[in-house]
């Protein structure tokens, strides 16, 4: 039995989307300021990222076209480098990275909730839990059930960016005081670079449902061209409405970015209108999340490489539904434990420590499997994939040099994988 192909373009572009803009894009812009206190190079950090990410977003168009199965960055790993990476990834991923980053956006919710409901601490975690027994449900119902929640709260979060952005740029409100423009440097455009980054990631969630997108050697390619795409245009946008009522000093100064634009631009409601921004953000990242990632494990599971229940689909709804269950709970537990603090210092690291070798992949499967159909080759080759690769090697780099304390965990955390792997190998 496998998992139906149910996702159309509209589906696959709001997951893109939908996982891409979460709170990001209220609270980041206040480091980016710090970093470089000039509008003009905010603007350019911004779309200097957004291209660097589409570089990214284009290696796995091709990949995910030309390898359209269930797992996405897991089967691309097992392709390319073989099964030992792969399952690393899966590893990692499954008890690090993205179930700390669900962690992480369920206890934002609680904790932006507390705007219009007073709550307390242990409250806050139970609406966190809550919110993640929720959204498992839904996803355990069915990819058409997680697609219509994933499709209407990314309508609702870009309507509702669309309002402010729209009272920012056609409002009456007065202009923002003069600010000087600082000195700017390199390592500050580094530092602003790195905040960037990270509000666009979520762009790799499409490659794990390609096995259940319809016509995938179309609709992967132009989803993720697509949900990038707006992606990149709604965070620039944020950023030049941002600037027409704030200064950049003003931006630096506070970190409620978006709360305090919507003030000046909407009036007193402004902050509570950005509180449900976010939060609509928050579910639809959520969401995402737990539709596609439990489709690693599923995919690992079929190799024999993860527990034999995670490779199970449900008989009616046609889902991973131990994998997307077993995940929830994961993540609900480390919600609970606060666990998902100190994990988030080292998610990042690991996550782009794959999606460097990931994108390296597809140089190697260009040799290795020349005969692999390829309805999509990646535009600007080999130049975009040495541009984006760089940068994550950087990145991945950078992180040994600057925080030298999660980069050695998180690579602990990783090769902690290598014994079970080969536990896992002599079971099989």
């Amino acid at each position: 039995m496998e998992l139906p192909r149910k996702l159309g373009l509209w589906d696959s572009t709001a997951i893109v989307v939908g996982t891409i803009i979460g709170a990001g894009i209220f609270l980041v812009p206040n480091l980016v300021a710090r970093s470089l206190p000039s509008a003009g190079w905010m603007i350019a950090a911004w779309v200097f990222t957004g291209a660097l990410s589409f570089f990214g977003a284009l290696a796995y168009a091709e990949l995910g076209a030309m390898i359209p199965a269930t797992g996405g960055q897991y089967v691309f790993l097992r392709e390319a480098w073989g099964p030992l990476f792969a399952f690393l990834c899966g590893w990692t991923f499954f008890f690090v990275v993205l179930s700390a980053s669900v962690g992480w956006l369920a206890i934002t919710f609680a904790t932006y909730l507390a705007y219009f409901v007073p709550i307390g601490p242990a409250t806050a975690k139970a609406v966190a839990v809550a919110l993640i027994a929720t959204v498992t449900a839904v996803n355990y119902r069915g990819v058409t059930v997680g697609a219509g929640v994933q499709n209407s709260f990314t309508a609702i979060k870009l309507a509702a960016l669309a309002v402010l952005i729209g009272a920012a740029f056609f409002g009456a409100h007065p202009p923002p005081p003069a600010y000087p423009p600082g000195p700017v440097t390199l390592s500050g455009f580094g530092v602003a670079m790195i905040s960037c980054v990270l509000s666009y990631d979520g762009w790799v969630a499409l490659s794990f449902v390609a096995g259940e997108v319809k016509n995938p050697k179309r609709n992967l390619p132009l989803a993720i061209a697509l949900g990038l795409g707006v992606a990149i245009a709604v965070y620039v946008l944020a950023i030049v409405a941002y600037l027409r009522v704030l200064s950049v000093g003003e931006i630096a100064a506070t970190e409620r970015v978006g709360a305090l634009a919507a003030e000046r631009s909407l009036g007193a409601a402004g902050g509570n209108f950005v509180a449900f921004s976010i939060l609509m953000s928050i579910v639809g990242g959520i969401n995402g999340w737990c539709m596609t990632a439990p489709r690693i494990y599923f995919a690992q599971a079929r190799d024999g490489l993860f527990f034999k229940r995670f490779a199970a689909i449900h008989p009616r709804f046609e889902t991973p539904y131990i994998s997307i269950v077993m995940f929830g709970a994961w993540s609900a537990l480390l919600a609970i434990t606060g666990t998902y603090e100190s994990l988030a210092s080292y998610a990042m690291f690991a996550a782009w420590a794959f999606y460097a070798l990931t994108t390296l992949g597809l140089v190697v499967l260009r040799y290795k499997r020349p005969d692999l159909p390829r309805p999509y080759r990646m535009t600007g080759y080999p130049a975009t994939l040495a541009i984006f690769a760089l940068v994550a090697i950087g990145f991945v780099v950078n992180t040994f040099v600057a925080t030298p304390r999660p980069a050695v965990i998180g690579s602990f955390l990783i090769l902690s994988g290598v014994p079970v792997y080969f536990l896992w190998k002599t079971r099989v």
